[in-house]
């Protein structure tokens, strides 16, 4: 049985098609390398933008937050 998975798992792995992959390095290095003023955490275009933004929003938002909940927690109760 272990003999029988051994020569599947063989198979599968070598009969895979092989997928040639583009080497994109040296346009991603000219990219980040070039000095255009742009931060190199935006370079990689609107995506890297967007994700930017919504990190910072979340800080902010974390943030603030944190400063409320702290506000509260150090006002005393009112007693009833």
């Amino acid at each position: 049985r272990a003999q029988g998975l051994r020569q599947i798992s063989q198979r599968t792995i070598s009969t895979a098609s092989r997928r040639q992959l583009i080497n994109r390095v040296p346009e991603k290095q000219k990219l980040f390398q070039e000095d255009n003023g742009i931060p190199v955490h935006l370079k990689g275009g609107v995506m890297d933008n967007v994700l930017y933004r919504i990190t910072m929003g979340l800080t902010v938002f974390g943030t603030v937050y944190v400063f409320y909940v702290l506000t509260v927690a150090s006002m005393p109760k009112k007693q009833k």
